[in-house]
């Protein structure tokens, strides 16, 4: 994926400064910014440098300021709307694992597959937000579909985690959506976080044996939930 990047990175950025193909890209008014880049290195954003390890769990890396941030940003949209035609729907949907409920289920029987089959597998329910609700009370919005969200925890995966990279925290409890669509048509959704999009850099990373069979075991129960959710499951 690190390599596949850097080519449409550096495809983009030399399609840009071409003459006769710069007027037919996108203008990205934050190139400006970008320091001139120096011994080759392909990266001139500074978060992407290499940075001084932590020595202790759970220490947090410095903090990332806002122009960086939007800087990365700026070098990869000309790719993902450019070269790739993705607006922002459809970048949401590479980051949704989701399926379809069988037809003729209920959002309550879809709810009730989906708790039946965490609590067979041990995955302890710890919050919830029917933000449809919210939306009637509050937005006065009576039209908007069903949406529900639960959250679910392994402790001793997630702990090992934040010990790792304490910035983790904002992706946890792991999170579990039912939710209609505008045909009212069921789903159920969560981030997809696929192992196999790391596997041969566990090292690099700092994974140990030990976390990546814990979330090995996190990913495959909560697709199990969802699929039993989809199909009803009792």
């Amino acid at each position: 994926m690190y390599k596949r990047l850097m080519k449409h990175l550096l495809l983009t950025l030399t399609l840009m400064s071409t003459p006769v193909l710069a007027q037919q890209v996108p203008v990205n008014p934050w190139m400006q910014y970008l320091p001139t880049p120096t011994y080759g290195v392909p990266f001139f954003v500074p978060m992407l440098l290499p940075q001084p390890k932590p020595q202790k769990p759970y220490t947090m890396r410095r903090i990332i300021t806002q122009q960086e941030k939007t800087q990365m940003m700026q070098m990869m949209l000309p790719m993902m709307t450019f070269f790739m035609r993705m607006d922002m729907a459809d970048a949401m949907n590479y980051f949704a694992r989701k399926y379809k409920a069988k037809p003729g289920l209920t959002f309550d029987e879809v709810r009730d597959s989906l708790f039946l089959r965490a609590n067979q597998l041990n995955f302890k329910k710890v919050g919830e937000n029917l933000m449809w609700k919210d939306f009637q009370v509050v937005l006065e919005d009576m039209e908007a579909p069903r949406i529900e969200v639960y959250s679910f925890c392994d402790i001793a995966v997630g702990r090992d985690l934040l010990k790792i990279a304490p910035e983790f925290i904002v992706f946890l409890p792991c999170r579990i959506a039912v939710m209609e669509d505008s045909d009212k048509n069921i789903w159920v959704l969560m981030l997809d976080w696929n192992m196999d999009w790391v596997a041969g850099f566990e090292r690099q990373l700092g994974i140990t044996d030990e976390l990546w069979k814990g979330a090995l075991d996190i990913n495959r129960k909560m697709d199990e939930i969802m699929r039993a959710a989809a199909e009803g499951d009792i």
